[in-house]
């Protein structure tokens, strides 16, 4: 666990913080290397609600597709499987074997198929493999814009594209500081800016929008849409995305 001295700076490091909360890289007791030998340093199975509650609730259908997904959840862990960068595989009611998690929790190949059938949800999160994500210092940026590229693509020759808003963000900002500290939250964020960018037949065309926007800005867009309870403080309270449309 990590500790802080009597006046709050970080004198020890770990994967749980004074307050209780995850942080750095933690993976799941459902999804993890072989090698994770220690138990402790895993998270246990997490039951507050998640995005995919809400949408569940009100009908609305979802997954989340995940290059690697497949192979890692049968054992054999592909070259630059990331585990902790799946966000669902940390609770309880997708644990892998349960019928949600076979109905949610997809495979980069069952994304391109459901493009190529047109048979997408209503809601799809894709979280590439690792070396093709863009991150700062192991992977390449031509072939992660290419794979980009490439998923657009194809869902720009869907029937369902009319009515498609594709959201791109990153969770680094290719290393650069801002030239102006982000402004306070919490202890949490928001953090230094890092690219979104919107596309599709409602977006705005060569627009840049100025509005202060977080990762809950996302769930917010969703909550709006669809009419969904917020999952805690922050998304209730972020701006949706609105503005960037037309």
């Amino acid at each position: 666990m990590a500790s802080l001295d009597a006046d709050g700076k970080m004198i020890r490091d770990g994967q749980v913080s004074p307050d209780g909360y995850v942080i750095n890289t933690a993976r799941s007791v459902y999804l993890h290397a072989s090698s994770d030998k220690d138990p402790k340093l895993l998270v246990p199975p997490q039951t507050m609600p998640h995005i995919g509650d809400r949408l569940d609730e009100k009908g609305v259908t979802w997954k989340w597709y995940s290059g690697g997904y497949a192979e890692a959840l049968a054992g054999h862990f592909p070259q630059r499987f990331e585990f902790h960068h799946q966000a669902f595989a940390f609770f309880a009611d997708l644990a892998p074997g349960t019928a949600a998690q076979q109905a949610h929790l997809k495979d980069q190949t069952d994304l391109e198929a459901d493009i190529a059938n047109d048979s997408l949800p209503q809601v799809v999160f894709y979280k590439p493999i690792a070396r093709l994500n863009e991150h700062p210092g192991y992977t390449e940026l031509e072939i992660g814009d290419q794979h980009i590229a490439d998923i657009v693509g194809r869902l720009q020759k869907t029937a369902a594209y009319n009515d498609t808003l594709i959201i791109i963000t990153y969770d680094e900002n290719g290393g650069l500081w801002d030239h102006v500290a982000p402004p306070k939250r919490d202890p949490w964020g928001p953090g230094t800016r890092v690219p979104l960018i919107a596309i599709g037949p409602m977006v705005k065309r060569g627009y840049i929008d100025h509005t202060p926007y977080e990762f809950g800005s996302i769930l917010k867009t969703l909550e709006d849409r669809f009419g969904l309870a917020p999952l805690n403080e922050i998304d209730a309270k972020a701006s949706n995305l609105a503005a960037l449309l037309q």
